[in-house]
């Protein structure tokens, strides 16, 4: 069963206070994990390269399609 919101009781949680906000920290948004299955010609490829990032340049191709794919709309 889910409770509206107007019928949670919040009254045991602290007030935010200023002291809270002056030690805020702001986080990036989290990115969602995928699984890909990639052809291993691909991987290769990365790898050759560096294997020690090559992570981070696969995921760095997706962002740039979209980009370059957005410019032409």
């Amino acid at each position: 069963m889910t409770l509206p919101n107007s019928e949670i009781d919040t009254s045991d949680i602290a007030a935010l206070d200023e002291a809270f906000w002056r030690n805020a920290e702001m986080s990036a948004l989290a990115k969602p994990n995928v699984s890909l299955r990639l052809p291993e010609k691909v991987v290769n490829f990365f790898t050759a390269e560096s294997p020690k990032d090559y992570t981070s340049r696969i995921a760095a191709v997706p962002p740039a399609y979209v980009q370059a794919h957005q410019a032409k709309r």
